[in-house]
């Protein structure tokens, strides 16, 4: 079976973000095809030294505030039009850790998240149909409280839906972008996507890449 044809997006977001997880490197992208990840991708903001947060102590052997993240609390917009089909906005934004100490301790919570299923994972999260039959553009691990839609609105490509955070699985602020042919649930899969830039080229974004838009 031919692989379907990637969904076109725009960046859903403004400012300096470095790309990590990225399907350019390998599919799936997070190390597994479940609830749809085979094909997400992570934008992490950063400043002009490629950092997303001043070091501290802290980043060696702490864990850290999500409000001292570059990202933190950046505007994420809908990366196509479309009817938003779900959204959930209640979980906390827990602390960052970019130590790999408090790393490991993280990695040892991933089965409890699972179990949690789509809202575990993703946090906070919003859903936009393409179309009423898919596929469907999630939008994860934004800001408790952030969401500016409700299931039902209808939105366009660049408007605002909500705030960069840190919920759901999550080691610090980033966005969390994958397209999928059904909504949640484990077997759901992943469908390709590709960015279009703002002078109308078209591709997906190398692990490491920096990507900048509107600057």
């Amino acid at each position: 079976m031919s692989s379907p044809e990637p969904v076109v997006l725009a960046f859903p977001f403004s400012g300096v973000w470095r790309v990590e997880n990225s399907p350019a490197r390998r599919i799936p992208s997070h190390g597994t095809h479940a609830f749809s990840v085979s094909h997400a991708i992570d934008f992490v903001a950063v400043d002009a030294r490629d950092r997303s947060a001043p070091r501290t102590w802290r980043t060696w052997v702490g864990v850290e505030a999500p409000d001292g993240f570059i990202g933190f609390g950046e505007p994420v917009m809908a990366p196509i039009d479309g009817d938003v089909v779900a959204v959930h906005d209640v979980e906390p934004d827990h602390e960052a850790r970019r130590s790999q100490l408090r790393l490991v301790g993280y990695a040892l919570g991933q089965a409890r998240r699972t179990r949690r299923g789509i809202v575990g994972l993703a946090g906070n999260h919003v859903v936009i149909a393409v179309t009423p039959s898919g596929p469907f553009v999630l939008l994860a691990h934004l800001r408790h409280g952030s969401a500016r839609v409700r299931v039902g609105d209808t939105v366009e490509t660049g408007q605002q839906v909500g705030e960069c955070g840190n919920s759901g699985n999550s080691t610090e602020p980033h966005i969390h972008v994958q397209v999928s042919h059904s909504i949640g649930g484990i077997d759901a899969q992943g469908v390709p996507l590709i960015f279009s830039g703002p002078e109308g080229q078209r591709w997906v974004p190398g692990e490491g890449e920096i990507v900048t838009v509107g600057q």
